[in-house]
């Protein structure tokens, strides 16, 4: 089993450490059909179009003031 040779400080110790949660955004491109950001190679969540083609039927989205609008 190996061991190491010499002792590492705690400050070597803990730049290693402190770079493990550091979160990168993923690159977003802007859809062609609707305009929004997605992730590339992705269905575009605002409209369900990918590559130029209707994937997936998205409904529309219901507004403030369609709630209990059924007199």
């Amino acid at each position: 089993m190996a061991n190491p040779k010499k002792h590492h400080t705690a400050s070597r110790r803990d730049k290693r450490r402190a770079h493990w949660k550091r979160l990168t955004l993923p690159g977003f491109s802007k859809c062609l059909q609707c305009g929004t950001l997605h992730i590339p190679h992705r269905v575009c969540p605002g409209c369900g179009f990918y590559n130029g083609q209707l994937v997936v039927a998205i409904e529309a989205k219901k507004g403030k003031g369609d709630e209990g609008s059924s007199r």
